[in-house]
């Protein structure tokens, strides 16, 4: 059975939608990483969150991957650098 406007069958055909969120997952993991090894272990939780957004950027392609790369920069020099300071 089609419908008056077209071949298109008649019923409720429901389409997979992604929302935002889910596309990002890597991208906002590695942000929450990045932002926890600015004060926390710097060297896993930087390190970590940067290997997060490099893997986001180039193989799944996620929007806010280029934000997550520079959180994770900056956890993990910013972390070491702040540890630094406070342990001299």
């Amino acid at each position: 059975m089609s419908t008056q406007y077209g071949n298109q069958p008649v019923g409720q055909h429901h389409a997979t939608a992604r929302s935002g969120a889910s596309e990002n997952v890597l991208s906002i993991i590695a942000i929450v990483m990045g932002a926890i090894g600015l004060l926390f272990l710097p060297i896993v939780f930087g390190l970590g969150g940067l290997i997060l957004a490099v893997v986001a950027k180039f193989a799944r392609h996620e929007r806010l991957s280029t934000i997550a790369l520079i959180v994770g920069a900056v956890g993990l020099i910013g972390g070491m650098i702040l540890g630094a300071v406070v342990a001299s």
